[in-house]
């Protein structure tokens, strides 16, 4: 059973920067495509960055390019997201996934991916 455990969420000031952190358990480290997803009160889930099984594709959506950095170490079974010059548009809950499959392509749909962990809460004040 693939188990996700989101870390590293919190409170900043715009412009300020966090690091969020997946630990991930149950699968074979090479055959999992990852991805990160939040979704603010009110708004529908939307995909953020995505990484594909062998950490060499990525995937951002527009509102993050530039900002966010997606990477995992497959050594610990791990993925992370460095999110700098935050908005407070940014503020949301943000979920790991995890896709499984060897797949070398990363997507940000969210109905691709079968495991979630429980969230971490980013809040961006103005």
């Amino acid at each position: 059973q693939v188990q996700l455990v989101e870390s590293g969420g919190g409170s900043v000031q715009a412009g300020g920067s966090l690091r969020l952190s997946c630990a991930a358990s149950g699968y074979t480290h090479s055959s999992v495509v990852m991805g990160w997803f939040r979704q603010a009160p009110g708004k529908e889930r939307e995909g953020v960055a995505a990484i594909d099984a062998d950490g060499q594709v990525t995937k951002y959506d527009d509102s993050v390019k530039g900002r966010f950095t997606i990477f995992r170490d497959n050594t610990e079974n791990s993925l992370s997201l460095i999110m700098n010059n935050l908005k407070p548009e940014d503020t949301a809950m943000y979920y790991c996934a995890a896709r499984l499959g060897h797949f070398t392509t990363a997507t940000l749909a969210d109905y691709a991916y079968e495991y979630w962990g429980q969230g971490t809460q980013v809040t961006v004040s103005s």
